[in-house]
């Protein structure tokens, strides 16, 4: 038998290297984006929250006497970097990336909401309020990002009808 707090561990661990691989993919793509300062500027706000989550992240870990991954940090860095790479290829970027961030976002809170049931079934209340501070940051941006699209559509497809630079 496994103790919960062993999976809670592990789990946190996952969640740290997912919130490295949305740094590196949001950092990207803000980067990148030159003609779109909405959805930059919600992306730049983002990236702090997500800076500020893997420090409660790496508190929790370091209060149960773990840290990060390295190997899993590397394996998000690498797929976020693959992802990049992925949209720097295509014509329309903005909104593929746009697209990719709400899925993202989706998956971010799946997880927290697994690991507030996890922490909860392991006793471990600091762990749980760590990660109910967290996702509602998470929701709000899948949220947003949902709300947006069609604006981030329309001025994508609006640059490209008069011959502007629509991919970024």
């Amino acid at each position: 038998m496994t103790d919960p707090k062993e999976h809670l561990i592990d789990w946190l661990r996952n969640a740290y290297a997912m919130e490295k691989q949305a740094e590196s993919m949001l950092k990207a793509q803000a980067s990148r984006l030159e003609h779109y300062p909405s959805l930059k500027g919600r992306i730049e706000q983002h990236i702090d929250e997500t800076l500020s989550q893997q420090k409660l992240l790496e508190g929790c870990l370091d209060r149960l006497g773990s840290s990060p991954s390295a190997i899993k940090d590397l394996a998000a860095r690498v797929a976020a970097m693959g992802q990049a790479v992925g949209g720097m290829t295509v014509s329309d970027e903005v909104v593929k990336g746009a697209i990719a961030g709400f899925v993202f976002e989706q998956f971010e809170v799946a997880s927290y909401t697994a690991l507030i049931a996890a922490a909860k079934t392991a006793g471990d209340a600091d762990t749980q309020r760590c990660c109910e501070s967290i996702l509602p940051q998470e929701i709000e941006m899948g949220r947003w990002l949902l709300e947006h699209m069609p604006e981030v559509v329309a001025a994508y497809l609006e640059r490209s009808r008069v011959g502007e630079d629509a991919k970024r």
